[in-house]
């Protein structure tokens, strides 16, 4: 993604933050309230630091962040910008969060807000009102998907997920998935509900470009929601996300009875992430490494941004999710897989500039996610830069 295109983002939601005036009250929460009458969705100073090759959406908590992705993929100021349902996910129930990322897949492309137990904060009531979800008809006209919450205002027309456990919440989430779609489901990404949260966040971005549900397991094996599931599902393809210090060979042992196993995994959460972003099984998976991307940049201090930025990775850029482990550098597996990436030009007239491709970063959160002397550091190695040769085919005259 180009420059443009970038800052032509980065507009809607300051138009989004114009238009909605500060310091006024909520009216009303129904699909047709205008987002002229709102407050502000984001927190003053909340969209950062632009650089000519990243874009910094976001605010001091996933709330606002999630709030903020909504509204730069479905920013509701046309007909065609209106997403057609909104998952409203509680902010307390992580593997929810993260199983409820995959409604962000196509067809639905549902972005993600956050509730608080049942209360609905303003910044995702406004987003919400703002959208305007149009309704999916795969779903009998739902608007808002509730899980594990019920926040949704009055006007809505909403379905809800409310199992207890992680396992049962992602058993449920998958037949809503194989109804949008259509089709029953061949592939799921594993992740273990007990294991280290870092290690499981870019499963939201996989499951968000793939469709692929997220099912879990935990160190004591397979649980029955997830067994019964993959057994209903006749031995589908299963992507097991995370090393062995998150999902175990024994537990390996035991999906394999059920199912396809590929382990994707890396050995900290950087690491990880850039495998997922690498891995590639025929159509499934991101199989990045090439310049001429989209990518996600979240702060393993906050996993709750993972399911929140996961529609930016169905949809504009693609960008599969990478995980920023210091706030104010970048490790050095994250730098080493960006340097790989980097785009190339010559002067020669098949490869110069303006014949190139683009790498193009999303950053979520505040400075106290990703500072900004990260995310310079992000921007020069997203940075389109000379090389002695050029690759590129002639230019046909």
């Amino acid at each position: 993604m180009n420059v443009s295109r970038a800052r032509t983002h980065a507009a809607v939601i300051a138009l989004a933050l114009t238009l909605a005036g500060c310091g006024k009250s909520l009216q009303q929460h129904g699909s047709g309230t205008s987002p002229a009458a709102l407050p502000p969705v984001t927190s003053a100073g909340a969209v950062g630091l632009t650089t000519k090759n990243t874009t910094r959406i976001g605010g001091k908590n996933p709330i606002l962040d999630a709030a903020a992705v909504a509204l730069t993929v479905d920013p509701g100021l046309t007909a065609g910008s209106r997403a057609q349902a909104v998952v409203l996910v509680n902010a307390r129930n992580w593997p929810a969060a993260l199983a409820a990322s995959a409604l962000a897949s196509a067809p639905l492309h549902a972005p993600l807000l956050y509730s608080e137990a049942n209360v609905l904060p303003a910044a995702s009531a406004n987003a919400l009102a703002a959208v305007k979800p149009t309704g999916a008809s795969q779903l009998g006209g739902t608007q808002v998907i509730q899980i594990g919450t019920s926040a949704a205002p009055r006007g809505y027309r909403t379905r809800s997920v409310t199992a207890a456990d992680p396992a049962a919440i992602a058993a449920q989430i998958e037949p809503l998935l194989a109804t949008i779609r259509g089709q029953a489901t061949h592939s799921v990404i594993v992740v273990a509900s007990d294991g280290p949260e870092t290690l499981a966040m870019p499963a939201a971005g996989l499951a968000a470009q793939t469709g692929a549900p997220i099912l879990f397991v935990d160190r004591a094996g397979v649980p029955p929601a997830t067994s019964t599931l993959l057994s209903a599902l006749k031995r589908p393809t299963i992507y097991a996300i995370g090393p062995t210090s998150a999902i175990s060979e024994t537990v390996l042992a035991g999906l394999r009875g059920l199912g396809t196993v590929k382990r994707v995994n890396g050995a900290g959460p950087a690491s990880n992430a850039i495998a997922v972003a690498q891995f590639v099984d025929g159509s499934f998976g991101w199989g990045v490494q090439e310049p001429g991307h989209g990518l996600v940049f979240a702060s393993v201090a906050r996993p709750l941004d993972a399911p929140a930025a996961a529609p930016l990775s169905a949809i504009g850029d693609y960008g599969p999710l990478l995980l920023v482990e210091y706030p104010n550098r970048l490790s050095g597996e994250l730098v080493s897989y960006l340097t790989d990436i980097q785009p190339g030009y010559t002067e020669e007239p098949q490869c110069r500039p303006v014949r190139g491709v683009y790498n193009h970063g999303w950053l979520i959160g505040n400075q106290g996610a990703i500072s900004a002397t990260a995310q310079v550091e992000i921007d020069s190695t997203l940075e389109i830069s000379s090389r002695k040769a050029c690759t590129a085919p002639p230019i046909t005259p």
